[in-house]
Protein backbone atom coordinates (compact mmCIF):
# COMPACT_ATOMS: atom_id res chain seq x y z
CA UNK A 1 0.00 0.00 0.00
CA UNK A 2 0.97 3.76 -0.32
CA UNK A 3 0.76 4.98 2.79
CA UNK A 4 1.54 8.66 4.40
CA UNK A 5 2.31 9.25 8.02
CA UNK A 6 1.76 13.07 8.63
CA UNK A 7 3.54 14.09 11.06
CA UNK A 8 5.88 11.84 11.77
CA UNK A 9 7.47 13.28 14.41
CA UNK A 10 8.90 10.41 16.99
CA UNK A 11 5.94 7.74 16.90
CA UNK A 12 5.27 8.48 13.51
CA UNK A 13 8.77 7.52 11.79
CA UNK A 14 9.05 5.14 14.13
CA UNK A 15 5.90 3.41 12.33
CA UNK A 16 7.21 4.85 8.97
CA UNK A 17 10.34 2.87 9.40
CA UNK A 18 8.65 -0.52 10.23
CA UNK A 19 5.94 -0.06 7.38
CA UNK A 20 8.63 0.69 4.80
CA UNK A 21 10.88 -2.38 6.04
CA UNK A 22 7.46 -4.58 5.76
CA UNK A 23 7.13 -3.53 1.59
CA UNK A 24 4.56 -0.54 2.13
CA UNK A 25 5.76 2.42 -0.14
CA UNK A 26 6.18 5.05 2.52
CA UNK A 27 5.82 9.01 2.33
CA UNK A 28 6.20 11.36 5.57
CA UNK A 29 5.11 15.08 6.19
CA UNK A 30 7.66 16.45 8.68
CA UNK A 31 9.47 19.69 8.55
CA UNK A 32 13.06 21.26 9.68
CA UNK A 33 16.27 19.32 10.79
CA UNK A 34 14.08 16.33 10.76
CA UNK A 35 13.11 16.57 7.16
CA UNK A 36 16.75 17.66 6.19
CA UNK A 37 18.44 14.71 7.96
CA UNK A 38 15.71 12.30 6.05
CA UNK A 39 16.04 13.42 3.00
CA UNK A 40 19.85 13.04 3.35
CA UNK A 41 20.26 9.57 5.14
CA UNK A 42 16.53 8.06 5.50
CA UNK A 43 15.03 7.23 9.02
CA UNK A 44 16.97 5.15 11.83
CA UNK A 45 14.68 3.11 14.38
CA UNK A 46 17.19 2.28 17.21
CA UNK A 47 15.37 -0.32 19.34
CA UNK A 48 17.25 -2.24 22.44
CA UNK A 49 20.97 -2.61 20.24
CA UNK A 50 19.49 -3.02 17.28
CA UNK A 51 19.31 -0.39 14.28
CA UNK A 52 17.23 -0.10 11.11
CA UNK A 53 16.98 2.09 8.68
CA UNK A 54 14.55 2.87 5.62
CA UNK A 55 14.14 5.35 3.12
CA UNK A 56 11.12 7.33 2.77
CA UNK A 57 10.11 9.90 0.58
CA UNK A 58 9.07 12.84 2.80
CA UNK A 59 8.30 16.68 2.32
CA UNK A 60 6.95 19.80 4.24
CA UNK A 61 4.25 20.38 1.25
CA UNK A 62 1.95 17.24 1.02
CA UNK A 63 1.04 17.99 -2.20
CA UNK A 64 4.50 16.72 -3.57
CA UNK A 65 3.68 13.95 -2.05
CA UNK A 66 0.70 12.54 -4.49
CA UNK A 67 -2.15 10.72 -3.60
CA UNK A 68 -2.21 7.92 -0.90
CA UNK A 69 -4.29 4.88 0.00
CA UNK A 70 -4.26 5.71 3.64
CA UNK A 71 -3.11 8.10 6.00
CA UNK A 72 -1.82 8.34 9.04
CA UNK A 73 -2.01 11.24 11.00
CA UNK A 74 0.26 11.28 13.75
CA UNK A 75 0.14 14.90 14.92
CA UNK A 76 -0.23 15.71 18.44
CA UNK A 77 -3.47 17.00 19.07
CA UNK A 78 -2.18 20.67 19.22
CA UNK A 79 -1.77 20.35 15.35
CA UNK A 80 -4.12 18.20 14.27
CA UNK A 81 -5.97 21.70 12.77
CA UNK A 82 -3.17 21.61 10.08
CA UNK A 83 -4.78 18.15 8.39
CA UNK A 84 -8.16 20.66 6.90
CA UNK A 85 -6.03 22.38 4.22
CA UNK A 86 -3.16 19.59 4.02
CA UNK A 87 -5.28 16.66 3.42
CA UNK A 88 -6.71 17.36 0.30
CA UNK A 89 -3.68 16.27 -1.96
CA UNK A 90 -2.97 13.06 0.01
CA UNK A 91 -6.39 11.37 -0.82
CA UNK A 92 -8.19 9.66 -3.25
CA UNK A 93 -11.95 8.95 -3.33
CA UNK A 94 -11.67 6.53 -1.00
CA UNK A 95 -8.32 7.20 0.94
CA UNK A 96 -9.64 6.72 4.55
CA UNK A 97 -7.46 8.59 7.44
CA UNK A 98 -6.31 7.23 10.90
CA UNK A 99 -6.36 9.67 13.63
CA UNK A 100 -3.82 8.62 16.09
CA UNK A 101 -3.50 10.79 18.76
CA UNK A 102 -3.31 10.94 22.82
CA UNK A 103 -6.58 12.64 24.56
CA UNK A 104 -9.78 12.48 23.60
CA UNK A 105 -10.00 12.96 19.47
CA UNK A 106 -12.40 16.10 17.58
CA UNK A 107 -14.45 13.28 16.22
CA UNK A 108 -16.05 12.09 19.44
CA UNK A 109 -19.26 12.60 19.25
CA UNK A 110 -19.70 11.78 15.41
CA UNK A 111 -20.89 8.23 14.83
CA UNK A 112 -21.63 7.74 18.72
CA UNK A 113 -22.88 4.24 19.18
CA UNK A 114 -26.70 3.84 20.41
CA UNK A 115 -26.27 3.77 24.19
CA UNK A 116 -22.96 5.93 24.70
CA UNK A 117 -24.00 8.90 27.05
CA UNK A 118 -24.05 11.84 25.11
CA UNK A 119 -20.60 14.09 24.90
CA UNK A 120 -19.97 17.38 26.53
CA UNK A 121 -19.23 20.53 24.02
CA UNK A 122 -16.00 19.18 22.50
CA UNK A 123 -16.17 22.06 20.28
CA UNK A 124 -12.87 23.30 21.43
CA UNK A 125 -10.50 20.42 20.16
CA UNK A 126 -11.73 21.78 16.80
CA UNK A 127 -11.73 25.45 16.77
CA UNK A 128 -14.40 26.87 14.02
CA UNK A 129 -15.13 23.28 13.06
CA UNK A 130 -11.63 23.41 10.19
CA UNK A 131 -11.80 19.51 10.29
CA UNK A 132 -15.33 18.79 10.69
CA UNK A 133 -16.05 21.43 7.67
CA UNK A 134 -13.25 19.20 5.37
CA UNK A 135 -13.28 15.81 6.51
CA UNK A 136 -16.32 13.49 6.23
CA UNK A 137 -17.28 10.95 8.30
CA UNK A 138 -16.92 8.24 5.91
CA UNK A 139 -12.89 8.52 6.11
CA UNK A 140 -12.56 8.63 10.16
CA UNK A 141 -10.58 5.66 11.53
CA UNK A 142 -9.89 6.10 15.38
CA UNK A 143 -6.54 5.02 16.27
CA UNK A 144 -4.21 4.80 20.01
CA UNK A 145 -1.28 4.44 20.47
CA UNK A 146 0.64 2.52 22.51
CA UNK A 147 4.32 2.93 22.00
CA UNK A 148 6.92 4.92 23.90
CA UNK A 149 9.69 6.63 21.81
CA UNK A 150 11.85 9.56 21.35
CA UNK A 151 13.49 11.47 18.77
CA UNK A 152 17.25 11.61 19.59
CA UNK A 153 18.66 13.58 17.23
CA UNK A 154 17.05 14.48 13.38
CA UNK A 155 16.53 11.27 11.60
CA UNK A 156 17.09 9.39 14.03
CA UNK A 157 14.09 7.95 16.93
CA UNK A 158 14.88 5.69 19.56
CA UNK A 159 12.01 3.02 20.67
CA UNK A 160 11.31 2.60 24.54
CA UNK A 161 9.11 0.22 24.79
CA UNK A 162 11.06 -2.86 22.56
CA UNK A 163 8.17 -5.44 23.73
CA UNK A 164 5.15 -3.22 23.14
CA UNK A 165 4.12 -1.12 20.22
CA UNK A 166 0.64 -1.20 19.37
CA UNK A 167 -1.62 1.42 17.22
CA UNK A 168 -5.50 -0.04 17.67
CA UNK A 169 -7.75 0.87 15.10
CA UNK A 170 -11.47 1.11 14.57
CA UNK A 171 -14.49 2.53 12.98
CA UNK A 172 -15.86 5.89 14.63
CA UNK A 173 -19.22 3.86 14.98
CA UNK A 174 -17.19 0.78 15.90
CA UNK A 175 -19.19 -1.38 12.73
CA UNK A 176 -16.70 -4.37 11.59
CA UNK A 177 -15.57 -3.09 7.71
CA UNK A 178 -12.49 -4.63 5.12
CA UNK A 179 -10.54 -1.62 5.83
CA UNK A 180 -10.03 -2.01 9.46
CA UNK A 181 -9.26 -5.77 8.53
CA UNK A 182 -6.88 -4.81 5.63
CA UNK A 183 -5.11 -2.13 7.84
CA UNK A 184 -4.95 -4.19 11.04
CA UNK A 185 -3.00 -7.12 8.51
CA UNK A 186 -0.39 -4.36 7.09
CA UNK A 187 0.45 -3.27 10.92
CA UNK A 188 0.45 -6.78 12.13
CA UNK A 189 2.70 -7.82 9.52
CA UNK A 190 5.16 -4.61 9.94
CA UNK A 191 5.54 -5.56 13.32
CA UNK A 192 3.54 -3.07 15.33
CA UNK A 193 1.18 -4.57 16.96
CA UNK A 194 -3.18 -4.33 16.41
CA UNK A 195 -5.24 -6.42 17.88
CA UNK A 196 -8.79 -6.24 17.32
CA UNK A 197 -10.79 -3.56 19.71
CA UNK A 198 -14.76 -3.52 19.10
CA UNK A 199 -15.58 -0.16 20.62
CA UNK A 200 -12.34 2.27 19.42
CA UNK A 201 -13.84 5.10 22.52
CA UNK A 202 -13.05 2.26 25.22
CA UNK A 203 -9.85 2.02 24.16
CA UNK A 204 -9.29 5.96 24.23
CA UNK A 205 -10.65 5.67 27.30
CA UNK A 206 -8.05 2.82 28.68
CA UNK A 207 -4.99 4.82 27.62
CA UNK A 208 -6.33 8.31 28.66
CA UNK A 209 -6.84 7.11 32.15
CA UNK A 210 -3.05 7.29 32.44
CA UNK A 211 -2.64 10.16 30.96
CA UNK A 212 -5.02 12.44 32.42
CA UNK A 213 -3.57 11.43 36.04
CA UNK A 214 -0.03 9.96 35.86
CA UNK A 215 1.27 11.79 32.55
CA UNK A 216 -0.01 15.24 34.14
CA UNK A 217 1.63 14.37 37.47
CA UNK A 218 4.99 13.80 35.31
CA UNK A 219 4.36 17.33 33.99
CA UNK A 220 4.32 18.80 37.32
CA UNK A 221 7.25 17.11 39.11
CA UNK A 222 9.64 16.53 36.25
CA UNK A 223 10.07 12.48 36.95
CA UNK A 224 9.67 9.90 34.36
CA UNK A 225 6.44 7.54 34.53
CA UNK A 226 8.13 4.58 36.75
CA UNK A 227 9.85 7.71 38.85
CA UNK A 228 6.50 9.05 39.74
CA UNK A 229 4.50 5.57 40.85
CA UNK A 230 7.40 4.58 42.41
CA UNK A 231 7.63 7.77 44.33
CA UNK A 232 7.31 7.01 47.85
CA UNK A 233 6.16 10.92 49.08
CA UNK A 234 3.34 10.20 46.06
CA UNK A 235 2.55 6.77 47.36
CA UNK A 236 -0.90 8.20 48.72
CA UNK A 237 -1.73 10.46 45.87
CA UNK A 238 -1.00 8.28 42.24
CA UNK A 239 -3.86 5.85 43.34
CA UNK A 240 -6.50 8.57 43.70
CA UNK A 241 -5.39 10.10 40.70
CA UNK A 242 -6.18 7.08 38.73
CA UNK A 243 -9.50 6.25 40.95
CA UNK A 244 -10.94 9.54 39.71
CA UNK A 245 -9.65 8.89 36.15
CA UNK A 246 -11.31 5.54 36.10
CA UNK A 247 -14.53 6.96 37.36
CA UNK A 248 -14.60 9.48 34.41
CA UNK A 249 -13.69 6.69 31.99
CA UNK A 250 -16.38 4.58 33.24
CA UNK A 251 -18.91 7.19 33.03
CA UNK A 252 -18.49 6.93 29.37
CA UNK A 253 -17.23 3.52 28.77
CA UNK A 254 -18.68 1.60 31.88
CA UNK A 255 -16.25 -1.46 30.94
CA UNK A 256 -12.62 0.08 30.62
CA UNK A 257 -10.43 -0.57 32.37
CA UNK A 258 -7.35 0.73 33.08
CA UNK A 259 -4.50 -0.24 30.44
CA UNK A 260 -2.42 -2.95 32.58
CA UNK A 261 -0.63 -4.54 29.23
CA UNK A 262 2.60 -3.43 29.49
CA UNK A 263 3.40 -4.67 32.43
CA UNK A 264 5.75 -2.65 34.72
CA UNK A 265 5.54 1.48 34.51
CA UNK A 266 7.66 2.54 31.86
CA UNK A 267 11.20 4.79 32.43
CA UNK A 268 10.01 6.86 29.95
CA UNK A 269 9.11 10.78 30.32
CA UNK A 270 5.37 11.00 28.55
CA UNK A 271 5.00 13.19 25.92
CA UNK A 272 3.42 16.37 28.14
CA UNK A 273 6.27 16.36 29.86
CA UNK A 274 8.97 16.28 26.71
CA UNK A 275 6.97 19.09 25.23
CA UNK A 276 7.08 20.93 28.23
CA UNK A 277 10.68 20.36 28.40
CA UNK A 278 11.44 21.24 24.32
CA UNK A 279 9.39 24.17 25.05
CA UNK A 280 6.50 23.01 22.14
CA UNK A 281 2.84 23.33 22.22
CA UNK A 282 1.64 21.20 24.67
CA UNK A 283 -1.82 19.02 24.67
CA UNK A 284 -3.51 19.90 27.09
CA UNK A 285 -6.84 20.38 25.96
CA UNK A 286 -7.23 16.66 24.45
CA UNK A 287 -5.76 15.16 27.78
CA UNK A 288 -6.27 17.53 30.60
CA UNK A 289 -9.15 20.14 29.77
CA UNK A 290 -11.62 17.35 27.65
CA UNK A 291 -11.51 14.68 30.52
CA UNK A 292 -12.60 17.28 33.16
CA UNK A 293 -15.62 18.24 31.10
CA UNK A 294 -16.39 14.69 31.10
CA UNK A 295 -16.37 14.60 34.44
CA UNK A 296 -18.57 17.91 34.96
CA UNK A 297 -21.02 16.17 32.69
CA UNK A 298 -21.31 13.27 34.58
CA UNK A 299 -21.57 15.46 37.90
CA UNK A 300 -18.43 13.47 39.39
CA UNK A 301 -16.23 14.89 42.04
CA UNK A 302 -12.71 14.32 41.01
CA UNK A 303 -10.85 16.98 43.20
CA UNK A 304 -7.81 15.68 43.24
CA UNK A 305 -7.37 15.66 39.29
CA UNK A 306 -9.10 19.28 39.38
CA UNK A 307 -5.79 19.99 41.12
CA UNK A 308 -3.33 18.13 38.86
CA UNK A 309 -5.20 19.72 36.26
CA UNK A 310 -5.37 23.59 37.30
CA UNK A 311 -1.49 23.21 38.43
CA UNK A 312 -0.46 21.47 34.84
CA UNK A 313 -2.48 24.60 32.56
CA UNK A 314 -0.87 27.29 34.54
CA UNK A 315 2.99 25.29 34.34
CA UNK A 316 2.02 24.96 30.91
CA UNK A 317 0.70 29.20 30.32
CA UNK A 318 3.72 30.17 32.44
CA UNK A 319 5.79 28.90 29.50
CA UNK A 320 3.92 30.11 27.08
CA UNK A 321 3.35 26.91 25.78
CA UNK A 322 -1.12 26.94 26.27
CA UNK A 323 -2.51 29.85 24.13
CA UNK A 324 -5.34 29.61 25.66
CA UNK A 325 -8.03 31.90 27.99
CA UNK A 326 -9.78 28.93 28.67
CA UNK A 327 -10.62 27.71 32.05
Amino acid sequence: MRICIFGAGAVGSHFAVRLALGGHEVSCVMRGPHLEAVKARGLTLRVGDAEFSARVSASDDPAALGPHDIVISTLKATGVSSLATGLPPLLRDDTPVVFAQNGIPWWYDIGLPPGHPPPPDLSFLDPGGRLRATIPRQRIIGGVIFSANELVAPGIVVNNSTDRNMLLVGECDDRASERIDRLRAALDDALIQSPPEPQIRETIWTKLIGNMSISALCLLTGQTVKAAVQDPALRDVVPRLLQEAQAIACSCCPDVKRDTRGGAPADHKPSLLQDYELGRAMEIDALVRAPAAFARAAGLSTPMLDVVAALAIRQARAKGLYESERV
